[in-house]
């Protein structure tokens, strides 16, 4: 059994299909996620950053395939953006995965109106033995996060016996709500 620490992201969903196809140019794998894989590597952890399938349209069954390509341990370190979070909270709840600390950063769990994918994404049970595997459970959200946001974190916490930390003028933690890459209150939890 391998005891060194290591940390999977998984991303947030896009809400259109036309601004995630040029890797240059689509955001919903960059704001945060590569300055903070940067500064874990540089620490000896091994972080990976898989691309989820089709997040425009997110769909469980094809995250959890690919996400299974990726070793998970009691050493491991989860974190989720968005819809990445609900990804992450179903698959914990799920497999019942001992892991080291699940982090929820902006995490979301209210779908758009008429919206299947994600209404078949978001609309799941938190399964509260989640807390009894994960050593620390940490939410971050913003000040002015939207309205649904905000609800979604309400619903997370009621479940999941987790630290919530509310940072001021972040927003949904993108990089045009953010100002900026670097994510130090992220890699302080992760510490």
């Amino acid at each position: 059994m391998e005891n060194k620490l290591n940390c999977i992201i998984i991303h947030g969903c896009p809400s259109s299909k036309e601004s995630t196809m040029n890797p240059e140019t689509r955001t919903y794998d960059k704001h945060w996620i590569p300055w903070i894989k940067k500064e874990l590597l540089l620490k000896g952890i091994k972080t990976e950053t898989p691309s989820m399938p089709n997040p425009w349209e997110p769909n469980y069954e094809a995250f959890k395939k690919e996400f299974g390509k990726y070793q998970v341990s009691e050493n491991t370190i989860l974190i989720g953006h968005s819809c990445g979070c609900a990804f992450l909270v179903r698959w914990l709840g799920e497999l019942k995965q001992k892991i080291k600390k699940l982090i929820l950063v902006a995490p979301w769990k209210i779908p758009s109106e008429n919206d299947i994918s994600r209404e078949n994404f978001y609309m799941f049970p938190i399964d509260e033995t989640i807390n009894s595997r994960v050593e620390g459970i940490v939410i971050f959200t913003s000040d002015n996060e939207r309205e649904d946001g905000k609800k979604s974190v309400e619903i997370y916490k009621k479940s999941l016996n987790s630290k919530i930390i509310e940072l001021k003028g972040k927003g949904h933690y993108k990089y045009s709500d953010m100002g900026t890459e670097e994510f130090p209150e992220l890699l302080e939890e992760i510490k």
